[in-house]
């Protein structure tokens, strides 16, 4: 191949990962690691054990905690990875198109939390390919982006249609719930019937939760209340809870 086709690539980089909803990153690239490295907060796997998913939340601009891009991925693997210091830590490993510049290719990406590291990318050997040369004098050769998106408008455009974690609350599995999960899972999200008088309520002023058969329910981003008149006050006091954790909840 010759060198004008060739991308050079300092060892910085801006970078976008399109498919999660993360249209400008910098990411370090290091020949030394075998994998790629994505910033990852809050992981959660969700979704049927024959397709696993996994949800997260990006902070992609380093020392701007209130800036969080919320991510969903299949798994396509769980890997341990043992870091430059040495420490070995298991991570999902999840796929999604890099775009730098006009070029775009698929890659793989372990999540890990990279809180402490002034890029929450990294880029290893596995995601160069052959029309790549490193110039590891130089940072930033590929055309500069911005942060600034991510306080416009236009990344919401951006952002791919999220997988949801949803729950039906419905003691009857009767063919109404059953057409709202068929939907649901239709549309590439998870959704669960969760049994309203098996639920209870731990009264927390600082972490507020619901319990079911003795344990903590997961966070779901949205509750579908299906509630029997028999047991309307009870049931809408569960749904008044899981909207002080924070979830949607259809009315």
């Amino acid at each position: 191949m010759a060198d004008d086709n060739l991308i050079r690539f300092g060892w910085e980089e801006w970078v976008a990962l399109p498919d999660l909803g993360l249209p400008a990153l910098r990411a370090k690239v290091d020949t030394g690691a075998r994998t790629s490295a994505l910033h990852a907060w809050d992981i959660e796997t969700f979704g049927p054990v024959s397709k696993p998913r996994v949800r997260f939340t990006v902070h992609p601009i380093p020392g701007r905690e209130d800036v969080v891009i919320p991510c969903s991925a299949v798994i396509l693997d769980r890997r341990t990875v043992t870091s430059s210091n040495g420490e070995s830590e298991s991570r999902y490993v999840i796929a999604s198109t890099l775009r730098v510049a006009d070029h775009s290719w698929r890659i793989e990406l372990t999540l890990t939390n990279r809180a402490t590291m002034a890029s929450r990318m990294l880029l290893g050997r596995e995601a160069l390919k052959d029309h790549i040369t490193i110039v590891a004098t130089d940072r930033f050769c590929q055309p500069e982006l911005s942060y600034d998106v991510y306080h416009s408008t236009h990344v919401r455009k951006l952002a791919p249609n999220r997988a949801l974690r949803i729950a039906v609350l419905s003691r009857e599995d009767n063919y109404s719930t059953r057409r709202l999960v068929e939907e649901g899972e239709a549309r590439g999200h998870s959704v669960e019937v969760v049994d309203t008088t098996r639920c209870y309520m731990a009264i927390n002023a600082l972490s507020p939760e619901v319990h079911y058969d003795g344990k903590r329910l997961p966070r779901y981003d949205a509750v579908i209340p299906r509630i029997g008149a028999s047991i309307t006050p009870y049931g809408a006091a569960v749904v008044r809870q899981f909207e002080t954790i924070g979830t949607f909840c259809i009315n």
